[in-house]
C-alpha cells in the first residue's frame, strides 16, 4: 500500500486564509476558488450553513470571494450540497503534472491518500455568525481527510455521465489527457470499522507542523523523511524539522513498513 501525502485547500495564493478548526475540533477544509468550476461558496454546506457564510465571518482578505466559484476537490464530506447528486460518491480528482507524477509512482487500487492543509483555531459558533480566529493561534498544516482508492475512471464520456458532479468530470478537464479520478473503496483494508474515505477531528497525531514553527515546517517523522520520499526533495529545514520546498501538491512515501505503520497508526 503506497501512502501519499496531498495538499488540499486553501493557502496563502488560492484563498489567502487558513482553513479553520472549528471549536469542537471539526477541521473543515475550505475548497480553493476556481473560475471553472459550478459550484459556488454558497452552494456548499457544513452542518446546515453554506460555507460562503462561513467565509464572511473569518473577513478573508478579499471579500468578493465570498460570491466566487469553488473546486470541491477532494469531495469527501457526505452533505456538502443541499441536494446530494444522484448516485454521489466520495472522490478526488488530479490533472496535469501532479497526476503525471501520481502515474509515475503507479498510485493505484488499495493506495491512500492523506489529505493535508492550513488551519487555524476558531472560537465562537458558526451557526449565530460569530466564528473567528483565536488571536495569536498558530497556523498549522493538518491531516484532515483520507480515500483508500478502490476504483479509478480517466474516460472523459464515463465521467462526464456518471460522475457528472465532480469537478474533474467538467468538459475542459474530462478532455484531457492527463484527468483521473480515483474514488473510494468500500472499507479500508486495514480497518473495516472505518469506511474507504472521511475525515479526521483535530487530534495531536493529525498535526504535521512541528512546535513553535512556521506551518510548512513538520516535525520529524520518520516515514516523511526525504529518504523515504518517492521524489528528488531537499530537507531545506533549519534547527530541526521537515521543510519542503515549493508549491508541490503530491508526495508519495516508500512502500515499506515504516509508511504503513505510521498511516495506520493515524486509524
Amino acid at each position: 500500500m503506497k501512502i501519499i501525502l496531498s495538499r488540499k485547500g486553501f493557502d496563502s495564493k488560492a484563498g489567502g486564509i487558513p482553513s479553520p478548526i472549528l471549536p469542537d475540533g471539526t477541521l473543515l477544509s475550505l475548497p480553493i476558488p476556481s473560475k471553472y468550476d459550478e459550484l459556488q461558496y454558497k452552494d456548499v454546506y457544513f452542518d446546515g450553513v453554506s460555507l460562503a457564510d462561513i467565509l464572511c465571518q473569518l473577513k478573508p482578505k478579499d471579500k468578493k470571494i465570498i460570491n466566487w466559484n469553488c473546486h470541491l476537490d477532494p469531495d469527501i464530506r457526505l452533505n456538502s450540497r443541499k441536494i446530494k447528486p444522484e448516485n454521489w460518491t466520495a472522490g478526488f480528482g488530479q490533472i496535469s503534472q501532479a497526476q503525471g507524477y501520481l502515474r509515475n509512482q503507479e498510485v493505484g487500487v488499495g493506495d491512500l491518500f492523506l489529505f493535508f492543509g492550513w488551519f487555524r483555531q476558531t472560537e465562537g459558533n458558526f451557526k449565530d455568525g460569530t466564528l473567528r480566529y483565536v488571536r495569536n493561534a498558530p497556523n498549522q498544516h493538518i491531516l484532515y481527510g483520507y480515500l483508500q482508492i478502490g476504483k479509478t475512471v480517466s474516460d472523459s464520456e464515463r465521467l462526464q455521465k456518471e460522475y457528472y458532479w465532480h469537478p474533474h468530470s467538467l468538459e475542459k478537464r474530462a478532455k484531457e489527457n492527463n484527468n483521473m479520478l480515483y474514488l473510494p473503496i468500500d472499507t479500508l483494508t486495514f480497518n473495516k470499522n472505518r469506511e474507504g474515505f472521511g475525515t479526521f477531528d483535530f487530534a495531536e497525531k493529525y498535526v504535521l507542523t512541528s512546535p513553535g514553527k512556521s506551518k510548512a515546517t513538520w516535525k520529524e517523522i520518520a516515514a516523511l523523511l526525504p529518504e523515504n520520499v518517492c521524489k528528488n526533495v531537499k530537507n531545506s529545514a533549519k534547527d530541526g524539522g521537515i521543510y519542503y520546498a515549493g508549491q508541490w501538491q503530491e508526495l508519495v512515501l516508500k512502500e515499506n513498513e515504516l509508511s504503513e505503520e505510521w498511516a495506520k497508526g493515524l486509524f
